[in-house]
C-alpha cells in the first residue's frame, strides 16, 4: 500500500513505514509479517514459475470447457460471520481474506479455509492453584474472544482456537499465583481485567481480540472451609457479645434517667404501677401479682422492735397487769 511515497508494512502488532528508496516491502519486513496479505518467511518467498503459471493456464480453461457445469464445484459461498482465506499454490491471493458471499476459486491450484468471525466462549478448566499464602484452591473462569484478521489467525498459529485455550488456562495460573487467598475471594473484577489484559496483548499476533474473561467459581478444601466457617462464626458471636453488652449499658442509663424523673413525683410511681397492672390483665391471665413495697411495711415495723431486735409490746397483754407478767396471775 503505498501513501506519500512511503510503503505501509502491517506488522504483528500494528504498521511499519518503510522508506521509498527500498526496493519493496519484503526488503525490509521481517520473518512472520504481513505484507499484502502475504506472510513474510525468514527468505524472499518464490514465484510461482513457470510450472505454476502453467497450471493456472490449465485450470482456467478446464473451467470453460466445462462450463456451466464448474460452476457448481468452482463456486463457493461464504456466510455472513465467516471470512474465507484463499491460497492459490500455497501463498496467499493478494485481497486478504475474501467474503461473505460468493467467491470463485480455480481447480486444482487453490484452496481455501473459513474462519468463523463470531465470538466463541469456552470455559477454562479447573485449575489446581497456589495462592500467594500457600493455600490451594481450584479455580474455573470463562473467555469470551473472537478473531478480528482472519488472514492472521490462519498463518501465524497452526491452531488459534487450541492456542487461545492452553494460554487462557495458563495465564489464569500465573495471575491467581500472585494473589492471596482473600484478594481471589474478593478482588473478582480487578482479577478478570488482569487475565484480559494480558490474553489480548498475547493472541494480538494470532488476529484474535479476547472481549471479556470472568472468573466463575473458586473451590476451597473441605478443612479450609470448616476453619473458615469456625472463624467467621466465633467472629459474629463475639460481635453480638459486644453488642449486647452496649444495649445494656444504654438501657440501665436510660432506666437511671427514668427513675429520677418518676422520683420527683410521687404520683407517677402510682401511675405507672397502675398502667403495668393494665397490660398484665389485658392478655387474660388467671392469676395477678401485685408486689408489695418494703416501705410501706417499714412503718408498721419499725416500732415494735428495737435498735437489738427485743420486742417493747406484748401482744394480748391485759392492760391493768405488769409488765411482763403472764394475763391471770
Amino acid at each position: 500500500m503505498a501513501a506519500n511515497g512511503k510503503n505501509l508494512v502491517a506488522m504483528e502488532g500494528g504498521k511499519t513505514e518503510l522508506d521509498g528508496s527500498a526496493k519493496g516491502p519484503r526488503a525490509r519486513a521481517p520473518p512472520g509479517s504481513i505484507v499484502n496479505d502475504q506472510v513474510i518467511g525468514a527468505g524472499e518467498p518464490a514465484p510461482m514459475g513457470l510450472c505454476g503459471y502453467v497450471l493456472m493456464f490449465f485450470s482456467y480453461i478446464l473451467v470453460v470447457l466445462t462450463f456451466p457445469i464448474s460452476l457448481c464445484f468452482f463456486i463457493k459461498v461464504v456466510q455472513e460471520y465467516e471470512r474465507a482465506v484463499i491460497f492459490r499454490l500455497g501463498q496467499l491471493v493478494p485481497g486478504g481474506a475474501k467474503g461473505p458471499g460468493l467467491i470463485f476459486m480455480l481447480p486444482c491450484v487453490e484452496t481455501h479455509r473459513n474462519v468463523d468471525m463470531r465470538t466463541v466462549t469456552f470455559d477454562v478448566p479447573p485449575q489446581e492453584i497456589l495462592s500467594k499464602d500457600s493455600v490451594t484452591v481450584a479455580v474455573d473462569a470463562v473467555v469470551y474472544y473472537r478473531v478480528q484478521n482472519a488472514t492472521i489467525s490462519v498463518t501465524n498459529v497452526e491452531n488459534a482456537q487450541r492456542s487461545t485455550r492452553l494460554l487462557a488456562a495458563t495465564t489464569l495460573r500465573n495471575v491467581l499465583g500472585t494473589k492471596t487467598l482473600g484478594e481471589i475471594l474478593t478482588e473478582r473484577e480487578n482479577i478478570s481485567h488482569q487475565m484480559q489484559t494480558a490474553l489480548d496483548d498475547a493472541t494480538d499476533a494470532w488476529g484474535v481480540k479476547v472481549e471479556r474473561v470472568e472468573v466463575k467459581d473458586v473451590r476451597l478444601p473441605v478443612q479450609l472451609q470448616r476453619a473458615m466457617a469456625a472463624e467467621a462464626e466465633a467472629t459474629r458471636e463475639a460481635r453480638a457479645k459486644v453488642i449486647a453488652a452496649e444495649g445494656e449499658k444504654n438501657a440501665s442509663r436510660a432506666l437511671k434517667e427514668a427513675s429520677e424523673v418518676i422520683s420527683e413525683s410521687p404520683a407517677a410511681l402510682q401511675l405507672r404501677y397502675l398502667q403495668t397492672l393494665n397490660a398484665i390483665s389485658a392478655e387474660k391471665n388467671s392469676t395477678i401479682i401485685f408486689p408489695l413495697p418494703v416501705d410501706l411495711l417499714r412503718g408498721i415495723l419499725t416500732p415494735a422492735y428495737g435498735p437489738s431486735g427485743a420486742v417493747h409490746m406484748n401482744v394480748g397483754q391485759n392492760p391493768g397487769s405488769q409488765a411482763g407478767t403472764p394475763p391471770g396471775v
